[in-house]
């Protein structure tokens, strides 16, 4: 017989204690999040490599280098809206399988044409998990946790960005077709998480709010504790997510923070950070190597302190923050002209660095922004407008410094930032220490 626990004994299921189930699903999560930042950030190391066996110009390089970027528009405008329809456990459960079949398939190619097949078929697949994994951690976290553990996911693929570096650095050593094994070590994180992630059933919340108060119920006593209530049905329960709902006039103005902000910090991220190397090198530094190294333990630097400080400061203030901070260290970069080697990568720490301090927003702040009915399609839909800001900055950039130098890309970057301060500063909410269930019934 199932114990009757007494009504004062009981937990709300967002202020549930922290239990090992929690930690799994966060594992799962984090493990996708590394899986995506290995894959988009070995690119930019490889491209060098099989250019010559590829026949890439500057028009391929850039190209190949912001497929990945530009078809995850697809993927996450399309899978979020489906995953507020049917849950988020079908793509969650099992997406990171089909991203380990094509990270493989890289190594097989003959023609650029094929590699770049690939890169957008990856791409969509990203996509899909860019808009879920957000949303089914979300979901589950306890509240008084949330931004630290959602803060995991940046960390993790700040790691997986930077792991690619290092990695293709080793790997360049096996020989003319080092790239290969670059694109196919991809596929490793991706099959290591998936039995994980599995394994994990569908957010309670979802179910609830879906008519399945019942399932719900159970995955809650199962796997979280019997004393737990599960989460209230509320009288949006029969709303269905749809992009149009996402402009309404209560969701209108939180849909554009959302876009805006993701977009104005990932135009620079990817735009520097694929090309880093390169970079380092216009500006006039001697090892474009030694400049990445920098980059992207700045990169791992900044995903931990972002973690520390997620939630102890208010959401907005280190949104706005950080975008003011990170303009000014690009425009002294472009300002500050000859500048001594250890200012310039001193600037490029701090860019990169608070750049990936303000990415633990992007896991914690943009599930915050909306519902359970819209949650899913509203990070779809910001991420997809984000890559493709990310795409077109990540493809034009060589192509930038190739024809009006460096200078010019950096104070291209610069005026993103200052675009999403200004913006941020009018209309972002304050969502920190929110209840998801308050925002579910929000008219």
């Amino acid at each position: 017989m199932t114990a009757v626990i007494p009504e004062r004994a009981r937990i709300d299921y967002e202020d549930a204690p922290l239990r090992w189930f929690h930690l799994r699903v966060a594992v799962g999560a984090s493990g996708g999040e590394f899986s995506e930042g290995f894959g988009l950030g070995i690119i930019g190391i490889c491209l060098n490599q099989a250019a010559p066996q590829l026949n890439l110009n500057p028009v391929w390089l850039g190209g190949l280098g912001a497929a990945s970027l530009a078809s995850l528009f697809a993927g996450a405008l399309l899978t979020g809206a489906l995953a507020d329809r049917i849950g988020r456990r079908p793509v969650f459960g099992f997406n990171m399988a089909v991203l380990g079949v094509l990270s493989l398939m890289q190594g097989l190619v003959h023609t650029r044409g094929e590699l770049l097949a690939l890169r957008l078929a990856i791409g969509f697949v990203l996509g899909s998990d860019y808009a879920v994994n957000k949303a089914m951690l979300i979901e589950y976290t306890p509240r008084r946790v949330r931004g630290r553990i959602l803060g995991l996911l940046s960390l993790m693929w700040a790691a997986g960005y930077s792991t690619a570096y290092f990695a293709g650095f080793v790997l360049s050593e096996r020989g003319p077709e080092s790239w290969r094994w670059m694109l196919m070590a991809s596929a490793i994180p991706c099959f290591a998480v998936l039995p994980i992630r599995a394994s994990v059933p569908e957010t309670p919340m979802w179910l609830t709010l879906n008519g399945r108060s019942e399932e719900a119920a159970r995955i809650v006593r199962d796997r979280i504790g019997a004393a737990v209530t599960p989460p209230l049905a509320t009288a949006r329960q029969e709303a269905r997510g749809t992009w149009s709902e996402l402009f309404s006039p209560a969701w209108r103005r939180r849909t554009v923070v959302a876009c805006v902000f993701f977009t104005c910090l990932v135009i620079p991220y990817f735009a520097v950070g694929t090309f880093v190397s390169e970079v380092m090198s216009a500006l006039n530094t001697q090892s474009g190597y030694l400049g990445g190294l920098i980059y992207n333990f700045s990169l791992l630097g900044g995903a931990a302190l972002g973690l520390l400080i997620v939630d102890r400061v208010s959401r907005r203030t280190f949104l706005i923050g950080s975008f003011w901070l990170v303009g000014c260290a690009t425009l002294a970069l472009t300002l500050w002209s000859p500048m001594p080697l250890a200012v310039m990568m001193t600037l490029f720490a701090v860019f990169a660095g608070v750049l990936s301090a303000a990415s633990n927003l992007v896991y914690v702040y943009l599930p915050e922004l909306f519902p359970t009915t819209l949650r899913a399609s509203g990070i779809g839909l910001a991420s997809a407008v984000s890559r493709i800001g990310s795409a077109v900055s990540t493809f034009l950039l060589p192509l930038v410094v190739a024809t009006y130098g460096v200078q010019v890309a950096l104070e291209a970057c610069a005026a993103v930032l200052v675009i999403g301060a200004i913006l941020c500063q009018m209309w972002a909410p304050e969502t920190r220490d929110l209840r998801l269930e308050n925002l579910d019934q929000t008219p």
